[in-house]
């Protein structure tokens, strides 16, 4: 016991993306005798603390997978006995002194002293160099960190045991409710853990991807996901609706034109395919694709190549491309209403996305969510336990978008009051039961 004690009081976890940084702390702590873990993302950074006890957590004033205050404020709830302190020196509120602050403190004098040492463009107090160690840490790291990182749910998972209602769970008082992590892809359930694991699994690869889903459970929103997760999170992220251009315009849309192909073309025009270069295209709605146009994309996504309307010339291009359909695609295949080897071109890596009915336990932390965009605009409201459960009644045809729309119209109702109350949900008569 004695022994697990020791490594307990002398553990230390050093949560940067950026990695010199993070080596000069190293060396500086083992020469104090700290049992040194390295994190590079607040994901990482939780896996360590849940893998053993730990008495220090250094942490840098950016992490590239989570919001980094949001982050601190629940590490330091679910670990009170723990010192946080911010790679600048500063304790964070929450944690626990740690008898050995000092020797903390000097490390990180060290190891920020000879980063000042070491490139006359940081020869300023700590708190100045840390937007330049992030921008050098998203372009040497982002790409990895992608591939590896584990999400928070697990944390707020555990916090579930005792709660007889799950959909009510982050609504109550006090109550933890921690994000996937991912952009806008919020909530706790298995189904979005399943799902956010998938995102981060496929995002770092070119491979492409088909999105299915009923309408609003958002798939545009899980496609902006993989292409900010990706290595092409600098590039274009071009969207087509193929349900929202004419089927006589769509081909010069999506491949581009020269001047006079056809009339009306007064001038050339680059194709969404070849804005998307080095990045991602997202086609909404693929299912509407015109048979006739399936067959040019199904050539693109073969060789990569592109051929403007007026033109000979074929242009290379590298595009990752990502489908949506609120559509049973391979039903479509199999009756002959859509090209079935376009199907399983786009088909490679296939993801599901449920309905919100499916997954109520996420009903409170999306609302949270929504109502802290509508915040940004207007007198930010809370969501009373009454109007929760009555949204938890609901099936929500419309899905996630409906509930956007729900509490946006909630928030004007409730005018001047800070919460939202039961009557200030209104559903339209053709939604109510």
């Amino acid at each position: 016991m004695a022994s697990t004690n020791i490594a307990f009081e002398r553990t230390v976890i050093l949560a940067s993306a950026d990695s010199a940084l993070r080596s000069r702390l190293r060396g500086s702590l083992s020469d104090l005798r700290w049992n040194v873990r390295e994190a590079r993302g607040g994901a990482e950074a939780i896996a360590q603390l849940e893998d053993r006890p730990t008495e220090a957590l250094l942490l840098d004033n950016w992490l590239p997978d989570l919001e980094v205050v949001e982050f601190s404020g629940q590490i330091g709830k679910l670990y009170p006995k723990m010192e946080l302190l911010r790679i600048d020196g500063v304790p964070i509120t929450g944690g626990t002194r740690s008898p050995r602050r000092h020797e903390l403190l000097h490390a990180l004098r060290e190891a920020l002293g000879s980063s000042r040492r070491e490139s006359s463009a940081e020869q300023t107090h700590a708190k100045d160099v840390l937007p330049a160690i992030r921008e050098r840490a998203y372009a040497e790291e982002y790409s990895e960190l992608s591939r590896r990182a584990a999400f928070l749910p697990r944390l707020a998972t555990t916090k579930l045991e005792n709660v007889e209602h799950a959909c009510r769970w982050s609504g109550k008082a006090g109550t933890t409710q921690i994000s996937l992590g991912i952009g806008d892809l919020v909530g706790t359930s298995p189904i979005m853990l399943e799902l956010a694991r998938m995102v981060r699994l496929v995002a770092p690869r070119t491979t492409t991807i088909l999105i299915e889903g009923e309408t609003g459970t958002g798939k545009e929103v899980l496609a902006h996901a993989v292409h900010r997760l990706s290595p092409r999170s600098t590039k274009p992220f071009v969207v087509l609706n193929c349900a929202a251009i004419p089927e006589a315009l769509l081909e010069a849309e999506l491949f581009g034109h020269t001047r006079g192909a056809f009339t009306g073309a007064i001038q050339s025009r680059t194709g969404r395919i070849e804005a998307a270069h080095g990045g991602t295209l997202f086609l909404d709605e693929i299912g509407e694709m015109p048979i006739g146009m399936q067959a040019k994309m199904l050539r693109f996504l073969e060789n990569g190549e592109i051929q403007r309307v007026g033109e000979n010339e074929t242009v290379l291009v590298d595009v990752r491309v990502i489908a949506a359909t609120h559509q049973n695609l391979e039903a479509k295949a199999t009756a002959g209403d859509f090209r079935l080897d376009l199907y399983h071109r786009l088909a490679v890596f296939p993801i599901d996305i449920p309905p919100l009915r499916e997954r109520l336990g996420d009903l409170a932390a999306l609302s949270e969510h929504f109502l802290a965009l509508i915040g940004r605009t207007s007198p930010r409201k809370t969501l009373s336990a009454a109007a929760l459960d009555k949204l938890c009644m609901h099936d929500f045809p419309g899905n996630v978008r409906e509930l956007a729309h729900i509490l946006e119209r909630a928030s004007i109702l409730a005018e001047e009051s800070p919460s939202i109350r039961s009557e200030d949900i209104r559903l339209r008569r053709s939604q109510r039961h």
